[in-house]
This record gives C-alpha cells, sequence and structure tokens, in this order.
C-alpha cells in the first residue's frame, strides 16, 4: 500500500527537488568549510552560504543579509532570542497557544525573574488585540507570538500585533515554523523585529538547519549567546560584535545549508502563492469531506482564510490514538497524534490531556489522497 503522507506540521516530505543532490554536492564535491580559509572549495561554500542569506531575505522581505543567522532549528533560534535579549524585571507578552519551543525557554526565564504573560484564544483560536495592548506594562520589552498554532492551523492576526508592538515601542519576534514555505511572509508589513525560522518544514529543506532574521536595532540590544571560533578576528579571544559573526561560533551545518539553497531556489521558481492556493484547496476538500460524514470535530477556525495547511480532528467518544495508529498501520496514512509539544494550545482548544490526531498537507498531496484518507477515516470508526 502506497504511504500518503500528511504529516508536513512535523516535517515536510518529500523535500524539494534538488536538495538530496545539493546536500551530496556538499558532502562529496565540495567539503570546504567558511571564513577558514582560501581555497577553491572553502570558497564555494561561502559563496552559497552568503547566497542562501540573501535568498532568506528575499522570501520574507527583509534587507539585511549579514543579519540572517543560521541555526539547527527553530527552537535554537527562539532560544538564542530569548536569553540573550531578556534580562531580569523584563515583561514578554505572548499567545496562549505557543509551542513548547516558546514556552520551555520562558519558564527558565522565569525562574531568574522575566514575567510571562499568556494572551489567551478563543475555542476557534481568535486572539484578542484589545486583551494584548490592555496586557503591556511599563517593563514589557517583548511580544513573540507564533504565525500559526502547530496544533489547529489557526493564523493568528500578527500584522495588527505588529501595529500595537511598534506603537509601544515593544520589540516584536514571529516565529513562522508552521507558515513559511506555506504562505507569504513579509517581515515589512508584519513589522517584527525578528524571525525565527526552520528549514525542515515548509520550506521543504533538510533537516538540522534553521536560524532567524534580525533587525539591526535588535541585534544591538542583544548580548552573544554561544561563544567561540568565527574564521575572524582570530587573533583575539573576545567574540565579534558585527553580525554574522556574534551569533554564528563554531563550524556551520554547510550541508544543511547547501541543501537549504536548493529548497529555496525551487520555492522561488514555483511561488509560494502557488503552493498556498493549492494546500488551501486540499484542506478544504479535507474539512469538507470530513464534516459532511460527520467522522470528527475539527478544532479551529472554519473559515479557510485563517487556516494553514494544518487540521486537528478530535475523534469524541474515540481513543484518538488508536485511530491515529490505525491510519498508520491499516492505511500507511502518516500523521501526528498526542499534544504536539504545545500543551497550553490544547488547554486552549479544550483538547487536553486526549490531544487530537493533526494531518498536514503540502502541495505534493492530491485530492485524490485526501478522498482515501476520509474514506479511511470512516472505515477504522465503522470497526472500532
Amino acid at each position: 500500500m502506497k504511504r500518503i503522507y500528511f504529516d508536513n506540521g512535523a516535517t515536510s516530505f518529500p523535500k524539494a527537488p534538488g536538495v538530496g543532490d545539493a546536500v551530496l554536492e556538499s558532502i562529496n564535491n565540495v567539503g570546504g568549510s567558511v571564513n577558514r580559509g582560501v581555497s577553491n572549495e572553502s570558497m564555494k561554500s561561502e559563496y552559497v552560504v552568503y547566497e542562501t542569506r540573501e535568498l532568506l531575505c528575499e522570501i520574507f522581505n527583509f534587507s539585511s543579509p549579514e543579519n540572517v543567522i543560521f541555526t539547527k532549528n527553530v527552537t535554537e533560534s527562539i532560544n538564542l532570542i530569548l536569553k540573550s535579549f531578556l534580562r531580569s524585571g523584563d515583561h514578554v507578552i505572548v499567545s496562549s497557544v505557543e509551542h513548547n519551543a516558546v514556552m520551555r525557554p520562558l519558564h527558565i526565564l522565569e525562574n531568574e525573574g522575566v514575567k510571562v504573560t499568556r494572551i489567551p484564544v478563543t475555542v476557534d483560536g481568535e486572539l484578542s488585540l484589545e486583551t494584548l495592548e490592555k496586557e503591556i506594562i511599563p517593563e514589557t520589552r517583548l511580544i513573540l507570538m507564533t504565525h500559526a498554532s502547530n496544533v489547529t492551523g489557526t493564523v493568528l492576526p500578527i500584522e495588527a500585533v505588529g501595529a500595537i508592538a511598534q506603537k509601544h515601542q515593544i520589540r516584536f519576534v514571529v516565529d513562522v515554523a508552521q507558515t513559511a514555505g506555506h504562505r507569504s511572509v513579509d517581515m515589512k508589513k508584519i513589522k517584527c523585529d525578528a524571525l525565527c525560522f526552520t528549514g525542515h518544514k515548509g520550506l521543504l529543506g533538510p533537516q538540522g538547519i534553521g536560524g532567524a532574521l534580525i533587525s539591526k536595532e535588535m541585534v544591538e540590544e542583544m548580548s552573544s549567546y554561544i561563544e567561540g571560533g568565527t574564521g575572524s578576528k582570530s587573533n583575539s579571544e573576545i567574540q565579534p560584535a558585527y553580525m554574522p559573526d556574534k551569533f554564528e561560533s563554531g563550524t556551520p551545518n554547510i550541508p544543511g545549508i547547501y541543501g537549504l539553497n536548493a529548497a529555496l531556489r525551487y520555492l522561488k521558481e514555483i511561488g509560494i502563492e502557488s503552493i498556498h492556493n493549492k494546500e488551501e484547496a486540499l484542506v478544504t476538500a479535507l474539512v469538507e469531506a470530513v464534516s459532511e460524514k460527520s467522522l470528527g470535530v475539527f478544532i479551529g477556525p472554519k473559515d479557510k482564510t485563517k487556516r494553514s495547511n494544518v487540521v486537528s480532528i478530535d475523534f469524541r467518544g474515540y481513543d484518538n490514538a488508536i485511530i491515529s495508529s490505525a491510519l498508520v498501520h491499516e492505511y500507511s496514512v502518516a500523521n501526528r497524534c498526542g499534544m504536539h509539544c504545545a500543551p497550553s494550545a490544547h488547554q486552549s482548544f479544550g483538547t487536553f490531556p486526549q490531544g487530537t490526531v493533526r494531518l498536514s498537507v503540502s502541495h505534493f498531496n492530491s485530492i485524490e489522497e485526501v478522498e482515501l484518507v476520509v474514506e479511511a477515516i470512516d472505515k477504522i470508526l465503522k470497526a472500532y
């Protein structure tokens, strides 16, 4: 039985055409590092690394390639920003649907004197901008928010949040793990000071490569996070203060950057708007078919414009884990069940502690696959 991959919220599959070849090219034919030699191989790597920074600027409408830094993933990017920016006594505002990539480092920082406020969302995922603005106090130094919930795909009003942050002169950081590559993300429209991304989801790159795009003004307010060799100012034991060296100590994941480079060029060629339109059609078909057959309760907004590529279903009266397992083992449908590393989100949506079954599509999927998944769910529930 052919596998149907509906777990793109965890990691994308397949990757963009050319990603595997680009990784192999780096490993098999290049092998050079960056800032650590003048060989042809090193220069090739440096060119690809810089071009990748430029491609990320183009995709996210950012104008400073030197302020694009590479990390392992969005989790590391968020940790870097939170822990190098916030100090004891500072106040940070987040939504109640944040991933543990945000909440776990914030719990550590709370123990160090940072104050945290969560703005609740409704069962449909709506966030009150009025409530958010009322929670701003003189100590509020940062607003950090996911662009879309990884549980329900609910898209938050980040442009409006960005306008509020700008009005109060508060730094604004956006986590685009669930939207980058799936829909247009424009840093200038969002008015954010930093954007954290991962390469292995909607950007269709390999695992182990992510990063952040950070404004010059915010960089100046941040301390270095990990110190070490950068290949620059090697005669000094003091970490460089300029970018990207300030936040890029140690040898970077060059094969991962090669793969990400190929993925970004593919996205540029096919067009993110085209991808978004295809995925919106697939999600709409999935929601309508399951709702029509009364196969489960969808969590999140009914308005398709407020959803990303992620759909969560609560099979009330059934064990969600059993439904999920049957989809995998009986029908070869990749999906994810449980808390999705976002317990606060499930508490907001009323699905804690049972969790939901999450189905997340990509533009590589088809309407035929949606129909097969709905048919599989129907058969599983009838045989339960």
